[in-house]
């Protein structure tokens, strides 16, 4: 993934080049392959390359444009050839992905952005209009952040230069905290109030004094894809799935894909080796990736992913994480974070990864993740139903609320009413349980931010969209709102991509009939019929894939006893949680009573991420702390805005390593 970088006056006075080569430093351990420019009086834009793919190594960017516009892209084009056809200016198939995307923007302009399909994100300078364009990807899987703070714009790929360049005190954003301790925040918040994100597919016209965001694309909830047959579906989600594979595998250097064992890790795996069969010139080889630990009865999978090894003909990399090789520690030591972040990999592992992708020279991690999520990984019965009520098929309603009732053993009429209850309002209908917010937060804390904590969910509608599109929709933004929490790659650098994650296989699976994906007796029905005889079978008939170790909850609880569940927490300090009851969760964890066990390690991570501000000198905790970055000196430290000024605050030993000793 590469790295854009750039600062706008709107003033027009010239950006601090003391500031820009501080910055430079910072992001140059990003961008291993070499670093370009633009610079013009009031705005100055930085590249830093990392290439991924064999046309990325002819890119010359930043791209000035015929119109006069300036185009910086980092991302992969999946639809190359598409959009080729569709130019027919004489762009050579060999153009690199910038190219292509600066050709579709100056013949279609903003409505380009809805025919780029792969990950991206951009910046357009329009100097003419004195308009700046950040736009991102369907999903926005490349991150790009944004300030406006008295009258400049600064705007980067990683949050560390935004940080660092702040003119103003940066407050602590508490909804991005409620979404870190309930079920993610919003893809466009950050940890601190004026940086943001850009929005998924979504673009934000800054001018002076004003910045507006748009929306350039959504999936049609009119969409509907019937066939006959379910040789039909099967033969189409296959293809679809091939061509997800295939768009992610291109690449100059062999790639890497995670292998756990599970269904969708092992898919990819035996999907990309048949297209390599076919193809070599997609990739030159495809590694793999497994973690195992033979101590963890629910989490061995050491026999799935060698059967798809046998099957390959290949054995790939396997790391051992197990007691004394795994998780040293929850919450380890080193250079503050920018944001709140759990990684429970011991530095033994983390070590591990680094010589493997070093060894082989990967660049490409393939990942599974979103397969459960949008094929069916949860064998429920109320898509199918909810949609056959919404649409008045009673006949057959009934019929299919029968089977699951026998499937699930159920009583239909606890089913039924389970149905009924998706459609009502929320004060009428039961809360569920698994969204309630953790008994430790803070009550003002909660009544303030209950959407966040809550997953911003959502009611269903009897009208409109069919139920299960809804569904599919709050699903897939909740895996965003996840996905978007993943710190960037540090140490190894790598871009990880996810062919479940593909537009136009997501916009089919959005369009076919929920009893396609979940059938009584049968999760994931599409994904093993349309995959049998290419994943193994031992693989496509297991049961669902165990997902809690006792490991982490062991390692959890040796390490409690040191963060002194008191009032002297941070997060307590700030108004997030109620140390008593914390302290109360804490000693039931430790007599082996079930507690919210992924809420605590947020908690915990968030903890953490705040003490280890403070020690930085990036955050002093007191009520109302805001964080602060002395433009004067260019050192991180911390402005109580209740009482304090920047001469009262201790300096010594505060350096800028504060924030840039993170970078590898």
């Amino acid at each position: 993934m590469s790295v854009q970088f750039g600062q706008w006056n709107f003033e027009g006075r010239p950006v601090d080049a003391t500031s820009l080569a501080r910055v430079s430093d910072m992001l140059n351990a990003y961008g291993p392959d070499g670093r370009n420019e633009y610079v013009r009086e009031e705005i100055h834009a930085l590249y830093f390359r990392f290439h991924t793919t064999p046309e990325s190594h002819r890119e010359s960017q930043p791209l000035i444009l015929p119109s006069g516009a300036v185009l910086i892209w980092d991302g992969r084009l999946d639809n190359r050839k598409e959009l080729l056809d569709d130019l027919r200016d004489g762009i050579p198939s060999d153009a690199t992905d910038a190219d292509i995307a600066a050709a579709a923007y100056e013949s279609w302009r903003l409505a380009s952005f809805k025919k780029l399909v792969g990950d991206w994100a951009l910046s357009l300078w329009c100097p003419r209009d004195r308009l700046l364009i950040l736009a991102a990807d369907f999903l926005a899987m490349r991150p790009l952040y944004y300030l406006v703070q008295q009258n400049v714009l600064t705007w980067c790929t990683v949050l560390d230069p935004l940080m660092f360049l702040s003119r103003e005190p940066l407050k602590f954003d508490e909804e991005y905290a409620a979404g870190w301790l309930g079920f993610f925040p919003a893809v466009h918040l950050t940890p601190y109030e004026g940086i943001h994100r850009v929005p998924p597919a979504s673009y934000v016209q800054c001018r002076p004094g004003a910045v507006t965001i748009r929306k350039y694309w959504s999936f049609d909830p009119s969409k509907s894809i019937c066939y006959r047959t379910d040789g039909e579906y099967e033969e189409h989600f296959r293809a679809l799935f091939n061509t997800a594979v295939r768009r992610r595998l291109r690449s100059d250097r062999p790639v890497l894909a995670e292998l756990s064992g599970g269904m969708d890790s092992s898919s990819i795996v035996c999907v990309a080796d048949q297209i390599i069969a076919a193809d070599q010139t997609v990739t030159p080889c495809l590694d793999t990736l497994s973690y195992y630990d033979d101590t963890e009865p629910n989490w061995n999978e050491k026999f799935y992913f060698t059967k798809v090894e046998e099957k390959r003909g290949r054995t790939g990399c396997h790391i051992d994480v197990g007691p004394g090789k795994g998780l040293a520690t929850l919450f380890p030591k080193g250079p503050p974070t920018i944001t709140p972040e759990f990684d429970g990999r011991s530095e033994t592992v983390k070590q591990k990864l680094v010589e493997v992708m070093s060894a082989r020279e990967n660049r490409v991690i393939l990942s599974g993740t979103g397969g459960d999520e949008v094929l069916g990984g949860v064998p429920t019965a109320l898509p199918e139903l909810a949609d056959l009520l919404s649409t008045m098929h009673l006949g057959k309603f009934f019929k299919s609320l029968f089977a699951w009732s026998l499937a699930m053993r159920t009583p239909a009429i606890h089913l039924l009413w389970r149905t009924l209850r998706e459609f009502l309002p929320a004060s009428i209908a039961a809360h569920d349980e698994h969204r309630k917010p953790a008994l430790w937060l803070d009550a003002d804390f909660i009544r303030r931010h209950r959407a966040p904590l809550s997953g911003y969910s959502h009611r269903l509608k009897f009208f409109g969209p069919l139920p299960s599109f809804q569904e599919n929709v709050v699903t897939l933004d909740g895996l965003t709102r996840q996905l978007a929490c993943a710190p960037s790659p540090r140490h190894p650098l790598f871009e990880k991509r996810y062919p479940f994650l593909d537009r136009d296989l997501l916009e089919f699976l959005f369009s076919i009939e929920p009893s396609q994906l979940v059938r009584p007796h049968q999760r994931r029905s599409l994904m093993r019929r349309a995959l049998a005889g290419i994943v193994p079978a031992e693989i496509l008939e297991r049961k669902r894939k165990a997902f809690v170790v006792r490991s982490t909850i062991a390692g959890l609880r040796a390490e409690l006893p040191g963060t002194h569940p008191t009032r002297d927490m941070l997060a307590a300090f700030l108004g997030i949680i109620d140390p008593l009851r914390f302290g109360e969760a804490v000693a039931s964890l430790h007599k082996g009573m079930e507690v919210p066990f992924v809420t605590m390690l947020r908690t915990l991570a968030l903890e953490h991420w705040l003490n280890q501000s403070r020690t930085a000198g990036i955050m002093r905790t007191s009520v109302n702390a805001t964080f602060f970055y002395s433009t004067e000196k260019r050192i991180p430290t911390v402005l109580n805005s209740a009482s304090q000024t920047i001469s009262d605050l201790p300096v010594e030993g505060i350096t800028r390593q504060a924030i840039a000793g993170r970078n590898p």
